[in-house]
């Protein structure tokens, strides 16, 4: 069986998406009037717009977010010589930060105005080492269940050959929400 492989497709869509998020407002927290009266699903569709600002973190450990969907949410990383532990592989951290933000992101599509999250319990297996050589990966969350004060999410970390590299669940915790407007 021959595998697809999807990296230009994936360069592709990580080109126009760079493209929005640079001519958009940039790295950062958004306001409380941003906020809002928005779900999360919303929120997140406008980060992709570039009309919310998007987590700072994403520059730091070179990846971002790709696809938001109800439930779901796709985040594409370049791992990178700035990523590699002392026996030159990937570190775990980096690993469990793009499946973190996968998952949580995913939950976050599911949330109602006013509602919030905090990652409670993160698991992670890595089930093959990573190294610069691969060009891009793919960590894609999906809600197993979304009730009134948990969810939980499961999330597959893949090559664009379709290898896996690790997989992870979560559970969040969710909770009413006011933004508080800057002093």
């Amino acid at each position: 069986m021959t595998k697809i492989n999807h990296l230009d497709t994936w360069l592709a869509q990580e080109k126009s998406i760079r493209a929005v998020l640079d001519a958009g407002v940039g790295p950062g927290v958004a306001r409380a009037d941003q906020i809002a009266g928005k779900t999360g699903l919303e929120l997140m569709q406008a980060m992709l717009r570039g009309e919310f600002p998007y987590p700072p973190i994403a520059q730091t450990l070179d990846f971002l977010l790709v696809e938001a969907g109800i439930g779901s949410a796709v985040f594409q990383g370049t791992p990178g010589a700035a990523h590699l532990n002392p026996m030159g592989t990937v570190h775990g951290g980096w690993f469990a930060t793009l499946l973190d933000s996968a998952l949580a992101c995913a939950v976050h599509t599911r949330l109602k105005p006013g509602q919030a999250y905090t990652t409670a319990e993160l698991s992670i297996n890595i089930v093959r080492a990573l190294t610069p050589k691969v060009p891009r990966v793919r960590a894609e969350g999906k809600v197993i269940h979304c009730g009134r004060q948990l969810a939980t999410a499961e999330g597959r970390l893949v090559g664009a050959d379709g290898t896996l590299y690790a997989h992870a669940t979560t559970t969040c915790l969710v909770f009413e929400f006011a933004p508080q407007s800057a002093p």
